[in-house]
């Protein structure tokens, strides 16, 4: 487990690397000079040659790109991500202030995900053929083709104008994040539906289970101690790269619902033009989907007994 563990690491530090550059090069192959965007903020002014060129000495754009880059990377494993073009503001306290909004609404979304695609993910297996199982085989079919910002427009129209039940934008109060949670949550549901379902039905035509149950083990824990913790590996492989992809993904559902997370944070930097926000958040998204697919491999790996004998041998 060790050595595995000493592998995955050094794989995530060359793919840390990949993204910084990456990243940096977002501003560097942007459209427009980044010395006159920071002059003409208002789109009304128009600096002197002279004044570019002292801006550009500033912010060390008159360097080679490759001394850039290692300024830059110097910067960010001291934890200075830049100014913002646009506020002036240091963007690492701004991202301090949105991150955990982000991450907040990520949890709710992942929790309501875990919970609700788990439990008739089980059912519909329990209950192969039957009126419920196939009700949601249809439904789980109509929700992963529905676009998620039509969804997001037709809950707002039922819970928040017609019932009044939930606020329409964020407030900073966890009922303000339900309805952007399920938006969120809802698509992955119906996968987890789906992948649990088949992945139980698969196991239930094993011999180990076929044997216990000849033997008269008792449902529940033939079901809940012996199926389950196999059938849900593909789930929590499935619900990382979910989360992972929740922290970088939500503009649509944080813009919609005017949540004020990082995601509507880099919606707002591309229509600016504020490069050195978007570098950060690029970067940030990069780390959060390395972190989160480590810790899922290493559970995965810790928990699949075929995994732990590769390890071993």
């Amino acid at each position: 487990m060790r050595n595995y563990l000493l592998k995955r690491i050094v794989i995530s530090l060359f793919v840390l690397i990949g993204i910084s550059f990456l990243s940096f090069f977002l501003g560097v192959i942007s459209p427009g000079d980044p010395a006159e965007l920071v002059l003409n903020q208002n789109g009304l002014e128009s600096p002197s040659e002279e004044q570019i060129s002292k801006m550009r000495e500033e912010l060390g754009l008159n360097k080679p790109w490759w001394i850039q880059y290692m300024d830059w990377g110097v910067k960010i494993l001291h934890g200075d991500l830049g100014i913002s073009y646009v506020s002036g503001r240091d963007i690492a306290q701004e991202v301090l202030l949105r991150l955990p909004v982000t991450i907040e609404l990520s949890l709710l979304a992942l929790t309501i995900a875990t919970i609700v695609g788990i439990s008739l993910g089980v059912y519909c297996a329990i209950h192969e053929g039957e009126f419920v199982d196939n009700l949601f085989k249809i439904i789980t079919n109509i929700v992963l083709s529905i676009p998620s910002f039509w969804l997001a427009l037709v809950f707002i129209l039922i819970f928040c104008e017609t019932l009044k039940l939930l606020p329409t934008s964020s407030d900073g109060s966890i009922k303000s994040l339900i309805l952007p949670a399920w938006i969120l949550s809802i698509s992955t549901i119906a996968t987890i539906i789906r992948l649990m379902r088949n992945s139980l039905l698969l196991e239930f035509t094993k011999p180990y289970y076929i044997v216990a149950k000849l033997r008269g083990l008792n449902s529940l824990k033939l079901l809940f101690q012996y199926a389950l913790p196999n059938a849900i590996l593909p789930i929590i492989a499935l619900l990382g790269n979910y989360f992972a992809s929740i922290l970088g993904g939500s503009i649509i559902v944080e813009s919609i619902f005017a949540v004020p997370g990082i995601s509507f944070m880099a919606l707002q930097a591309i229509g600016y033009r504020d490069y050195p926000l978007l570098q950060a958040y690029v970067l940030i998204c990069g780390i959060a989907l390395i972190v989160i697919t480590l810790i899922v491999d290493i559970l995965i790996a810790y928990l699949n007994p075929k995994v732990k004998m590769e390890l071993k041998q």
